[in-house]
This record gives structure tokens, sequence and C-alpha cells, in this order.
């Protein structure tokens, strides 16, 4: 038997924390001690990890002496306040909020992607996941990337809402629910009803125009695919329980046909090949929850634009998201931690 690891995940009552201890299990990562943290509403709370009932601890300063790798998803705030001392105290932390995603000391990785960026895992003891959007957007840009250099995108993106986490899955459903008996949809979570609607605003607005969302779509594309590329992204939460999906426009150097650029995603690392419009075959989120890949579809010149390209981008958001935190771990077990 090899190494085993001492793991701890930060959120593990949330949706992304038991996404993450479901990888974990169904991975079989060689998993030590298994330390499940959260805030003090669900300590004491018991979550199944192989065969065995662990006990939820309230999180704390202590919390991650004789950890090697720490998970965190458990937004911002706490990756912001434990993640340092995590770090100190010998464990490689995997956060998944945006706290550390543009720090330039802390590698933007997604796996198979651009996973070499993990040589600098060690200037903070911090890896970040990017935004799930980003993940799904760049697994499908990647490719056409290397290939042809792209020069400018468009994206707009569909967010489910369990990006936002259980409480806007709870508010969907629940406004559905009062919806259909005549009553009164109440809104908690978002700023309008959601059941049936579009909202075009995903987080708060910045000062110029764009919401944060948008922002990080930008900025953290850039970060891991370069900063010369052009690119702009509208945000709109929709009435999607499980799978973000974007319609995304591409311009490249040179040109790429639609059959090239389907060859390339067909075999493209994390990708998945859902194109055949003749057959009403194409990415949807109802096919995509669960699934480990990013379904690409609706590929297509665009002759608006010289070398240009339409794509149709899903993936299930948790899914991803815990799953690319879990492949981090591994390669860095596999190849950096001794």
């Amino acid at each position: 038997m090899g190494k085993l690891w001492n793991v701890a995940v930060v959120g593990a009552a949330g949706i992304g924390g038991g996404q993450i201890i479901e990888c974990l299990e169904e991975r079989e990562f060689p998993v030590g001690t298994a330390r499940f943290l959260t805030n003090s509403r669900s300590a004491g709370e018991s979550i199944e990890f192989r065969g065995n009932q662990v006990v939820v601890a309230e999180l704390d300063d202590d919390s991650f002496a004789g950890i090697d790798i720490a998970f965190f998803a458990a937004g911002s705030d706490s990756a912001r306040k434990y993640c340092p001392g995590a770090a100190m105290a010998g464990a490689v932390c995997i956060d998944t909020s945006g706290a550390w995603r543009m720090d330039p000391r802390v590698p933007l990785v997604i796996s198979g992607v651009n996973s070499g960026a993990l040589t600098g895992y060690s200037a903070a003891g911090i890896v970040s996941v990017p935004n799930s959007a980003v993940i799904q957007l760049v697994s499908a840009l990647k490719p056409l990337h290397d290939l042809a250099v792209i020069r400018r995108v468009v994206v707009a993106t569909y967010h489910s809402v369990s990006g936002t986490g259980a409480m806007a899955v709870n508010e969907l459903e629940k406004q559905i629910r009062s919806l259909f008996n005549g009553k009164p949809a109440e809104a908690k979570v978002y700023p309008h009803q959601i059941a049936f609607n579009c909202i075009p605003q995903v987080d708060a607005f910045t000062d110029n125009g764009y919401t944060r969302e948008e922002m990080k779509l930008i900025d953290e594309t850039r970060k891991i695919l370069g900063r010369d590329i052009g690119l702009t992204a509208t945000a709109v939460r929709v009435p999607v329980f499980y799978g973000h999906s974007a319609a995304v426009t591409v311009e490249t150097e040179r040109k790429i046909t639609a059959e090239d650029a389907r060859d390339l995603l067909r075999n493209a690392a994390g990708c998945r090949l859902l194109d055949d419009p003749a057959e009403r075959d194409y990415p949807m989120p109802v096919d995509v929850a669960g699934d480990d890949l990013v379904a690409v579809g609706r590929i297509r010149e665009d002759f608006s634009v010289e070398n240009g390209l339409n794509l149709w981008v899903v993936a299930d958001n948790v899914r991803i998201t815990a799953l690319n935190a879990v492949q981090i771990a591994e390669t860095l077990v596999g190849t950096y931690l001794k």
C-alpha cells in the first residue's frame, strides 16, 4: 500500500464540500485520516465516508494539525481566515472560493489544462480552483487556443442556482411549489424571483458596469490562458438546479473550421463532444448532472467575424469544481508531495 494522506474538508456539510467527499471516495484517493470541518451550525452532524461515520467538527485555528491536504469549500471569508494558518501548519490548501484566485503567489489550476502551474504551489501553500464557469469555458477554449491562438472571446453564461449554494436550491424549489399552488414566490437569496425567470445579474455590480462574476470570467480566463486575450462576458442566473451553460463566440488568429474544432474537442482532456443537431444531440443541463466532463456542442463557424467559431458549453458546476480540486490533490501527491 502506498502512502496515505491526512485530509481535511472545510465546508463538509455544504453542497461543494459534500461533492468533494464523494469524489475522494469514488476516486479512491489515498486518505489516512479524514477530518470534516464546518461552522458551528452544522458541527456534530455525521457524514458517511468509506463505510464509517465521520463526525463533523467545528472549524477553528487548531483544526489543521497533522493535516497534509486541506480542501476549502466554505466561501472566501473562511478561506482568507484559515488558509494561511493551515499552510503554516503544513497542509497544502486547495481552495474552491474566489479568495486567492488572482493572488500572484497562488497558482490557478484546471487539471489537464495547466497542471504545470502547480510547480508554484509552495509559495503560499495554496492552490486555487477557478470559478466553475471558468473551468468549463477554459476546458473548451484551451485546445482551440493551442492550435490557432485566441484573440477574443464573447461569452454569455447561464448559471444554475446551485452555484449560490443550498439556500438557493431550496429557494427555487419553494418558489416553484408556491407558484403552482397560486401563492406568491418569496425571494430572499436573489433580488428577484428566480422560478420561471432569468436574472441578468450574478453577484454584485462593480463600478465598470460588469458584475463580479463577469469580471471573474474575464480575469481568471486571462490568468490561465494569457492576459492578451480580449474577453467580455454577460452572466445570467437561470431557474436550473444544477449545470451551468455558456454560449461562446471565439475569434482566432487563423481559421479553424467547425470540423477541425469538433476533432479537437472530441479528443480534448476533460471534454465530451455532443454535436449532432440533426439528431437533436447537444449539451443540456439535465444531461450533465453528475457528469465529470464538460460537454461541448452546437459548434459552427461564425460568419459575422473573420476566423470565428460559436460553441455551446455545459457542465455540472458543482461536480466539475469538486473533481478539479481532487484531481489537483492527485497531481500533488503523485508528483510534488513526499
